[in-house]
């Protein structure tokens, strides 16, 4: 695996999201010294907070799952993650809700989900759903650690024996033909594959691997941390404090300064820090500016649906609702061609109902209550335009709440006392590319070694990390890049009973402290 050259005591970290602070941990408990530059005044980046009225809703990512991965993050600095934050699982993950009436609750466990899947549809498609989850175990066994939670140098570095296995699990197929494999309930067959929607493929056309997604969400199991999505940037951002990171909040960086092939500092608009090595998480087109180097590649990124989010608090809810509601609408491969294809808004859409407060009420005014709804729609690039969404994103909250009141949320638009609405406006002022979150799509030439790279050819000590680079979108996988970005400066982690290599350190180098660290925030994260 290829490295950062020459020194790496002092690395800046641009960007106080959950990659970046992936980042920070690991490379403080290689013994680096760190300081995390953010623009905002709270660590968070995408897993943001907007409080309104007594309501805290979380602006970012709602599901969190690998919570195995947050561990990693804190043991890094010799902590653990019970003393960060409090996971609660859900039970169960999400509560399917289909056009026809019909309503499934989504079990981790097998036995709890076999039991499920039986009183839905029958003990055939029970017994497929058991060959189905066997078949998503093996799978991720074998992408996990050759294909997820790699850095790749090349194309070749693919060619290892797990490939092979790879192959004939059937990972290279499509995921919904696979998935038509195991369940001929067609409703069924879209619990376990509509993630690829957060890649960016349609089912139809995703390839099986993508899969290992539902293993994340329907094996491994889904929690929530009390306090909201928000509390897990604050709780990594607490850590790398007390792990001797200087953390600097709502400055932003506005170039970097280069000698050669390396950066030396980086400037933001309050301050210069120089700095041995940078890690840049801001999303692509942000990180090639600063850079002053865009990749050439034969075909330009294709990026994946962008969203709409409505977040509302209310003074009632429905109690049908779970924490996670996925409620489909009657339509299937038409609204991926539409999100993906077409470029128009879902005809019949199907939608996340998130219910934060379904698990923690503290997050509402006493009696109130928080919704969160995720509509999928097209980028920019082939849907309609910022300039149209400005027009356009008013009608179509008026379009959901009506929708959502059909489908038994009645009376949803007279309760709701705060709002915060999110169209691609608002996604491409925060300069994500196309008006999405979700980044570049994972299409087969934008997966794995064919990914934008973590390791930049223009400058010799600058990394990546996100949800643009390897390994890709979700929670789970960007705080793995935050690692993967690490291990490029400081080397892979030691082999279990293997001694860590020391730590290089130049003239002047200090090691990182608890004194060292300081915020420019009054107190400190959480």
């Amino acid at each position: 695996m290829r490295t950062v050259p020459g020194p790496t005591d002092h690395v800046v970290v641009v960007g106080a999201g959950l990659s970046g602070l992936s980042a920070a941990l690991h490379l403080l408990g290689a013994g680096r010294r760190v300081t995390v530059v953010e623009r905002a005044r709270e660590p968070g980046g995408r897993a943001g907070l907007a409080e309104a009225g007594g309501y805290r809703m979380d602006t970012g990512p709602t599901v969190l799952t690998m919570p195995d991965l947050v561990e990693e993050a804190f043991a890094a600095v010799g902590g653990t993650l019970r003393d960060r934050l409090e996971l609660i699982p859900l039970h169960p993950a999400y509560r399917a809700c289909f056009a026809d009436g019909a309503v499934l609750d989504v079990h981790t466990g097998a036995e709890a989900m076999a039991a499920e899947v039986e009183r839905f549809a029958g003990a055939r498609e029970a017994a497929g759903y058991r060959r189905l989850r066997d078949w998503l175990e093996r799978l991720y066994r074998v992408q996990m650690r050759r294909f997820i939670d790699a850095n790749f140098d090349s194309p070749l570095h693919l060619l290892n024996t797990d490939l092979a296995r790879l192959a004939a699990l059937g990972g290279f197929g499509r995921l919904d033909a696979r998935v038509g494999g195991f369940l001929t309930d067609e409703r069924l067959r879209r619990v376990f594959s509509f993630q690829s929607l957060y890649a960016g493929v349609p089912p139809a056309r995703a390839l099986a691997a993508y899969a290992v997604i539902a293993y994340m969400d329907t094996v491994a199991g889904v929690h929530f941390p009390r306090g909201g999505m928000h509390a897990l940037p604050r709780a990594m951002a607490g850590a790398a404090v007390d792990a001797g990171a200087e953390v600097r909040y709502g400055e932003e960086v506005t170039r970097l300064e280069r000698s050669g092939a390396r950066i030396t500092a980086v400037v933001t608009d309050r301050d210069r820090i120089p700095c041995d090595a940078v890690v840049l998480t801001p999303d692509l087109p942000v990180a090639y500016r600063l850079l002053g180097h865009r990749p050439r590649r034969p075909l330009p990124l294709r990026h994946s649906p962008s969203a709409v989010v409505l977040h509302a608090g209310t003074d009632r809810t429905w109690p049908w609702l779970a924490h996670h509601t996925l409620s489909f609408g009657a339509a299937w491969h038409g609204t991926f061609r539409e999100l993906t294809r077409t470029g128009r808004l879902m005809s019949d859409p199907s939608l996340l109902i998130t219910r934060p407060t379904a698990t923690d009420p503290s997050l509402a005014p006493p009696g109130r209550h928080l919704h969160y709804v995720l509509a999928p729609c097209p980028n920019t690039d082939i849907g309609p335009s910022v300039h149209e969404w400005h027009d356009l994103g008013p009608r179509y909250r008026s379009a959901l709440l009506a929708e959502l009141e059909r489908r038994g949320m009645a009376g949803l638009g007279a309760a709701i006392e705060q709002e915060c609405l999110v169209t691609p406006v608002d996604w491409s002022a925060q300069g994500h590319a196309a008006g999405t979150p979700f980044s570049a799509a994972h299409t087969f030439a934008q997966t794995g070694p064919f990914r934008p790279r973590n390791l930049v050819r223009s400058a010799e000590n600058a990394v990546l990390a996100g949800c643009g680079t390897t390994p890709g979108v979700g929670v789970p996988t960007v705080l793995i890049s935050g690692k993967l970005a690490a291990a490029r400066i400081t080397g892979p982690p030691p082999r279990p009973g293997q001694r860590p290599s020391p730590v290089r350190r130049s003239a002047g180098a200090r090691p990182a402290s608890a004194s060292a660290a300081r915020t420019t925030l009054e107190g400190r994260p959480e």
